[in-house]
């Protein structure tokens, strides 16, 4: 489950948000502290995410902090979902 969330995310991001469809985002690979995506793209991937996978991101998690890397979103909606 988590790769597949991983595999969906990098999809979405090098598609929808770099515009770079074949462009590979390893699991690990900072996407945030490296400016790969900017603050306005944040709120892009928040609304990815809630709508695809049905839970809800605060605005105040929308930072390098909370999550970084693609793994560490994956975990997050992870235990996002298991709350419901």
């Amino acid at each position: 489950m988590h790769d597949e969330l991983i595999s969906q995310l990098e999809s979405h991001m090098a598609a929808r948000i770099l515009k770079q469809p074949g462009r590979r985002i390893a699991a690990d690979e900072p996407i945030i502290s490296s400016g790969l995506i900017g603050s306005f793209d944040l709120i892009d991937v928040a609304l990815y995410v809630e709508e695809a996978f049905g839970v809800r991101i605060a605005d105040t998690e929308l930072n390098s902090a909370t999550f970084d890397t693609l793994g560490q979103l994956a975990d997050l909606i992870q235990s996002r979902q298991s709350e419901c």
